[in-house]
């Protein structure tokens, strides 16, 4: 089982910027790729970015790209998203996710663990 807490989330105005973190848990940080989603009040669950286990291969949705950097810190069992130029459409609920893969991926079905998401809203 893998535990994943995120934080860093919160109210900013647009063209703020935010970083998130989520905090890993209870196995090998350094063997599952890593992804952040987001939910936005009526809309289904989306793809923002994901990281592979050694951090050298990253992939961003289209809409996030450019604005949004992830990055991990293995020795400190930690994935971040750092959040720039931030929008109003960007308001969602964030979670980060855990799969065992050997690369990136963008679809939640390929991820094995979640985290309880921490909330992000911009405001215009």
């Amino acid at each position: 089982q893998v535990q994943l807490v995120e934080s860093g989330g919160g109210l900013v105005q647009a063209g703020g910027s935010l970083r998130l973190a989520c905090a890993a848990s209870g196995r090998t940080f350094s063997n599952y790729a890593m992804g952040w989603f987001r939910q936005a009040p009526g809309k289904e669950r989306e793809f923002v970015s994901s990281i592979n286990r050694s951090g050298g291969s990253t992939i961003y949705a289209d809409s996030v790209k450019g604005r949004f950097t992830i990055s991990r810190d293995n020795a400190k069992n930690t994935v971040y998203l750092q959040m720039n130029s931030l929008l109003p459409e960007d308001t969602a609920v964030y979670y980060c996710a855990a799969t065992g893969g050997t690369h990136y991926y963008k679809l939640a079905n390929q991820y094995n663990y979640w985290g309880q998401g921490t909330q992000v809203t911009v405001s215009s």
